[in-house]
């Protein structure tokens, strides 16, 4: 399938800003690119590019006073395929992971880990270690979180999900890696595109999305505690360790989010 995707954001600076993007697709999904994926300013910006410590495709710019909108438009090819589903993916030793998957053992900004570990175990310590433990966490992460946009906070931590019980998709993935990592399990965050294929349209404007990936079997699979089913036609753009790694924009002075538009469509080619 051809998906076409894109945005425009609007940053108010009262002066020039320093700023760090985390708005391009990830290096891993250029090759399904049918048009170029480019970011366009409509004010005078020098950006540039680097690729960060997690492997995901950063700029930085310097924004002027006043507003700055970023934008960008591309079709990607998707396979359609829904996210895979492996039950009998294992679970790795400890001493068996390699040196690059520890650090998404360990807590971090929005994963708490010491506030959630003896939980953790107490929950899914009788069940049997890999996907069907996995499955498990985003079972009740699925239940207990109850989504709604009017409850986002930027600031909530995956024990102040846990304890609040609603929230946002990031509120989701943050809860459910944080459970993963307690139970040794490696887990990392991820944002990106995703779409209503293959479900009803939600009355809601588009918005980037957030969602999980988990190490068994020597490879890193999509969980989507949100959504708890295999969803298709996901892009992604980021990874990291939490929502801090993955931000669409940190600004190192203040600046207001004043335009936010995401479109995430299926595309079709006409002879």
């Amino acid at each position: 399938m051809r998906i076409k995707a894109g945005f425009t954001l609007g940053y108010e600076c009262a002066q020039p800003t320093p700023m760090l993007l985390v708005l391009n697709i990830h290096p891993s999904r250029r090759v399904d690119l049918l048009s170029e994926q480019v970011l366009y300013f409509d004010q005078q910006v020098q950006p540039w590019t680097y690729t960060d410590g997690f492997g995901n495709s950063c700029t930085r710019i310097l924004a002027p006073a006043g507003t700055t909108h970023i934008s960008t438009s591309f079709e990607i090819y998707d396979s359609g395929e829904p996210d895979a589903v492996a039950w009998n993916a294992v679970q790795h030793e400890i001493q068996d992971l390699p040196d690059e998957v520890l650090v998404y053992l360990l807590g971090s900004r929005y994963c708490d880990t010491d506030k959630l570990a003896n939980f953790a175990w107490q929950q899914f310590g009788h069940t049997a270690p890999g996907w069907g433990r996995v499955q498990a966490v985003c079972d009740f992460v699925h239940n207990h979180i109850a989504f709604n946009y009017q409850n986002a906070d930027s600031t909530r931590s995956a024990h102040g999900g846990f304890t609040d019980r609603t929230g946002v998709c990031r509120d989701f993935a943050h809860l459910a890696i944080t459970l993963c990592r307690c139970l040794n399990i490696p887990a990392r965050y991820c944002t990106g595109y995703l779409g209503d294929f293959g479900v009803p349209l939600s009355p809601a404007p588009m918005d980037f999305s957030a969602w999980f990936q988990v190490y068994l079997s020597g490879r890193w699979y999509t969980f989507d505690a949100r959504h708890n089913f295999p969803r298709i036609g996901r892009i992604l753009m980021a990874t990291g360790r939490d929502a801090t790694d993955v931000a669409l924009s940190t600004n190192f002075g203040p600046a207001l989010l004043s335009h936010f538009h995401v479109v995430t469509e299926e595309a079709f080619a006409y002879a």
